[in-house]
């Protein structure tokens, strides 16, 4: 070991302290069983300033974030926060399509008139979205459907399974808001082909399709 130390220029006393067993650092355990604790309280959605306070304050020991973020990568451990939803702004007002349904929601019968809206859900790693139908005679979905992209091929899901759940119905009004899933050449032709007359809201005006905004309970009104 002595001509080893010579070779690689290192001390012997440096190399037996080296080798020397290191005593636990009892504190750092114990602020690391309180990171893990605090990021499993917040649901993993906590960050490094976060848990420092959650720490101090919840168990009255002194954590600083820096100190707090290094335990964290320790651990393998970060904050998983939900992301913003964006959606994309629609083109003008699709003028050719009317609002036919006119808030005239109290309907006398089923499959009279059905509405349609897409809401987002957060799953965890990334925004999957929601398209249904409802009934309004009921309001209660008939049809639905599940994507991570919000198109027309969701939408026209939704719309197929209610048709073919509700025994094909003739001559069924569908009302939806403006949104190009809704407006667009494929989902048209797909009410066409179920002979349903279409009805849409006008732009920006949420309450003409309120009985879909109560459904998702939206804040956008």
């Amino acid at each position: 070991m002595k001509t080893l130390c010579r070779i690689f220029n290192v001390h012997r006393s440096s190399y037996r302290y080296w080798c020397r067993p290191k005593e636990p650092d009892i504190e750092r355990t114990i602020k690391r069983s309180l990171v893990s604790e605090a990021w499993n309280v917040s649901g993993g959605s906590a960050g490094a300033r976060t848990i420092a306070t959650m720490v101090t304050n919840t168990h009255n020991v002194k954590l600083g974030r820096w100190l707090a973020g290094k335990l964290m990568k320790e651990l393998i451990i970060v904050s998983c926060q939900e992301r913003k939803h964006k959606y994309n702004r629609g083109g003008n007002e699709r003028i050719d399509i009317p609002n036919l349904l006119n808030r005239q929601f109290a309907v006398t019968k089923p499959d009279q008139v059905w509405c349609g809206d897409v809401t987002y859900i957060w799953t965890g790693s990334r925004w999957a979205y929601l398209a249904v139908v409802l009934d309004l005679f009921a309001r209660k979905p008939v049809g639905w459907a599940m994507s991570f992209a919000p198109d027309s091929e969701l939408t026209a899901k939704a719309l197929q399974m209610a048709w073919e759940l509700r025994g094909h119905p003739k001559q069924v009004m569908f009302h939806s808001d403006q949104g190009s899933h809704y407006t667009s050449r494929q989902y048209r032709q797909a009410l066409w082909r179920y002979q349903m007359t279409q009805s849409i809201s006008r732009r920006g005006n949420c309450w003409d399709n309120s009985p879909m905004e109560r459904f998702f309970r939206k804040n956008s009104c």
